[in-house]
């Protein structure tokens, strides 16, 4: 008789560890407690028409990015790691964004072009609408998991943390919208969890101009975490299947 709890499902079979070439040096990943993170891949920050374009950033390189993720997600499934999706956004009253005693309120760029184009009010990040919803080219399969959040940080008020650490997930493969805001944030938060988390650069867009990737990848790599490609994952990861 099996001594597994009630309900319990064995997690598909992964392959063996590899070795991730990474910048400043490269990373030794268990694919059984590794997981891919796609961050914040919405139409409002993926899209002509979304937040980020009404707000004028410069999203011409988002189309590139949701092609790489795609690549980078499909491989992992692939490899029995787990792919999940932070969703940004705020109920249709935009309650959860905090009011005026909010920071927030304040530097949210959404919320700010919302107070300054009032026909776009309710529009922009509100939960049930187009703007939050996740772009169709990166649509969740199943087995996937999305984990709705408020702030910049996935880890912020979020069941994230409890949910990889059921998984015994030590190791966590960031992509995603924007480098420099809430990507950066989110591993930056999961770095104080002890997390090791890796940025797969070119899979990844930031908000504003090129300095601010630039600086987002210089902190991540010097301080917080690993960079490496989607290339080289899918390299690493190809390699683990041809060895086991």
């Amino acid at each position: 008789m099996s001594d597994a709890p009630a309900g319990y499902a064995p997690a598909t079979a992964a392959r063996g560890p590899f070795v991730l070439p990474a910048r400043p040096e490269p990373l030794r990943l268990d694919p059984a407690q590794t997981a891919l993170i796609i961050v914040d891949m919405q139409n409002a920050y993926a899209s002509e028409g979304g937040y980020l374009d009404l707000a004028g950033f410069d999203i011409s390189g988002a189309a590139a990015c949701i092609a790489r993720i795609k690549t980078a997600a499909e491989a992992a499934r692939a490899a029995g790691i787990p792919v999940i999706y932070f969703q940004n956004g705020w109920d249709p009253d935009y309650r959860e964004a905090g009011g005026p005693g909010s920071p927030n309120w304040h530097k949210s760029n959404a919320l700010k072009t919302m107070r300054k184009r009032p026909e776009l009010q309710g529009k922009l990040l509100a939960k049930g609408g187009w703007d939050y919803a996740l772009v169709e080219e990166l649509a969740p399969q199943p087995g996937d998991i999305v984990v709705p959040k408020t702030r910049y940080s996935g880890f912020f008020n979020t069941n994230i943390d409890s949910l990889l650490r059921a998984r015994g997930i030590r190791n966590i493969v960031f992509t995603g919208i924007a480098t420099n805001v809430c990507v950066e944030s989110s591993l930056r938060d999961a770095f104080h969890l002890e997390y090791f988390g890796v940025v797969l650069e070119d899979a990844t867009h930031a908000a504003g101009p090129d300095f601010a990737q630039k600086a987002a990848i210089y902190n991540i790599e010097t301080f917080f975490g690993w960079v490496s490609t989607v290339a080289d994952f899918c390299g690493a990861l190809n390699q683990s299947e041809e060895n086991a």
